[in-house]
C-alpha cells in the first residue's frame, strides 16, 4: 500500500555502489548524500569520479546495485513513477527538438508532463519569460546558441514546477556570459525554494552557486560540508590581488557597452 512521501531532506543516499562490467574499480564505493531543501548541493570532481552515475541513479535511469535512495520522500526503485513526477533533470545535453521554436518545445514538454493545450500555453509564455527568451520564442532551436539551448533546456525541466531538480554539467561548453547567466537562472529557482543538486567539475562554479559541496574522486566521497566547513580545512581567511584575466575583460565589455556597440 502506498502510503505517501516520507518526511526527510529531499535527496537522501545511503551506501550507493555501482560497477559497470569491464570496469576494474566501482563507479560508485558507498556513497552517502544528503541535501536539504531549498538548497544548492554541488557534486564537484573530476572526469570519472562518479558524478553523471549518481545523477542517473538518484533520477531512477540506473538502478544502484547496492544502497538506498529516496528523493522527494520516495524510493527511486520501488516509486520510481512518484519520484519521476517530483523531479526535474537537465541532462549534459540539450534534449530539444532543433525543428521545432521555443515555445512549440516547451508546449510539448507541458503537453508530455500532461497539462492540456491551454495551459501548457500559459507555461510555455511564463518560462520564456523566465529564461528570457520571449523574443526569440518562435524562432527554431536550431539557430540558438549554445547559452540559448541550455537555458530553454533548463526551462523544459521546470514545466511542472518540480520539489528537486538535477543539473548535469549545467555550463560545460558555454562562453563566460552564457555561463553567468544561467547561473543567475539557478540561483532564483533556490531563492524561490526548489532544491537543487549539480554536477560539475567547475570550482569557480560550486564557489559561485553552491550552498553545500560533496567532493567525489574515483567514486567515493573524500569531502563533503558547506563552503565555509571546507574552506576552513585549509587556513584563515585571507585577501589575495590578481590582474584581470580575459574573462573579466569580456564580462565587463558585455555589462556596460550597449548591444550592437562596436568594441573600441
Amino acid at each position: 500500500m502506498d502510503t505517501g512521501p516520507a518526511q526527510q531532506a529531499p535527496i537522501v543516499a545511503r551506501g550507493v555502489r555501482k560497477r559497470f562490467a569491464g570496469n576494474a574499480r566501482p563507479a560508485l564505493d558507498g556513497v552517502d548524500l544528503t541535501v536539504q531543501a531549498g538548497r544548492v548541493c554541488a557534486l564537484l570532481g573530476g572526469n570519472g569520479a562518479g558524478k553523471t552515475t549518481m545523477v542517473r541513479i538518484l533520477t531512477t535511469l540506473t538502478r544502484a546495485d547496492e544502497g538506498t535512495v529516496r528523493v522527494a520522500g520516495w524510493d527511486v526503485v520501488g516509486q520510481a513513477t512518484q519520484v519521476r513526477a517530483s523531479i526535474g533533470l537537465v541532462g549534459q545535453y540539450a534534449a530539444l527538438d532543433e525543428l521545432l521554436s521555443a515555445r512549440e518545445n516547451l508546449e510539448l514538454f507541458g503537453r508530455l508532463a500532461g497539462l492540456n493545450r491551454h495551459r501548457a500555453r500559459v507555461r510555455a509564455s511564463e518560462l520564456l519569460e523566465t529564461a528570457g527568451l520571449t523574443e526569440v520564442g518562435r524562432r527554431a532551436v536550431g539557430t540558438f546558441s549554445g547559452g540559448m539551448r541550455r537555458r530553454l533546456d533548463l526551462a523544459t525541466s521546470l514545466i511542472t514546477t518540480p520539489a528537486v531538480l538535477f543539473i548535469d554539467e549545467p555550463t560545460t561548453g558555454l562562453d563566460p556570459q552564457a555561463r553567468h547567466d544561467l547561473w543567475a537562472s539557478v540561483r532564483v529557482l533556490a531563492d524561490a525554494g526548489t532544491t537543487v543538486l549539480l554536477t560539475t567539475q567547475y570550482l569557480e562554479e560550486a564557489d559561485e552557486l553552491a550552498d553545500d559541496v560533496v567532493i567525489l574522486r574515483e567514486g567515493a566521497v573524500i569531502a563533503q560540508g558547506t563552503q565555509e566547513d571546507l574552506k576552513s580545512l585549509v587556513g584563515e581567511p585571507r585577501w589575495e590581488l590578481r590582474r584581470p584575466t580575459l574573462e573579466d575583460v569580456y564580462l565587463h565589455l558585455h555589462a556596460t557597452r550597449p548591444a550592437g556597440a562596436p568594441a573600441s
